[in-house]
């Protein structure tokens, strides 16, 4: 039973652009730093399973992190997170990172 569970996981999990097989990236989906948290955002927003990944997690009921472009805090889907410390003065501008395409010669066959 408990394969049969993972395998079916695993069809849409395969296809997500942070997986790497190494967990490499996990540390943009669960950081605390608004640029990690934006750059987590701007891989799921071209990701072709964003939608499966969030449908995941909150049937899951997880507490933490960015999923499927959407960050979660203590089980809700937050609109943003304010960080630490006193609020500006100011506001400051939207996070916004852009992605570089990797070159052809970089992407294993």
């Amino acid at each position: 039973m408990l394969e049969l569970l993972i395998e079916t996981e695993d069809e849409w999990n395969v296809a997500g652009r942070c997986n790497d097989n190494n967990g490499t990236l996990t540390y943009l989906f669960f950081s605390d730093n608004t640029n990690h948290q934006a750059r987590a955002k701007a891989m799921c927003n071209k990701c072709s399973v964003s939608t499966q990944c969030l449908d995941a997690a909150v049937t899951r009921k997880e507490l933490w992190g960015i999923w499927g472009g959407e960050l979660i805090e203590n089980g809700r889907i937050m609109v943003g997170k304010r960080g630490r410390g006193r609020p500006p003065k100011k506001p400051r501008p939207i996070v916004e990172i852009s992605e570089v395409p990797i070159p052809p010669e970089l992407i294993p066959a």
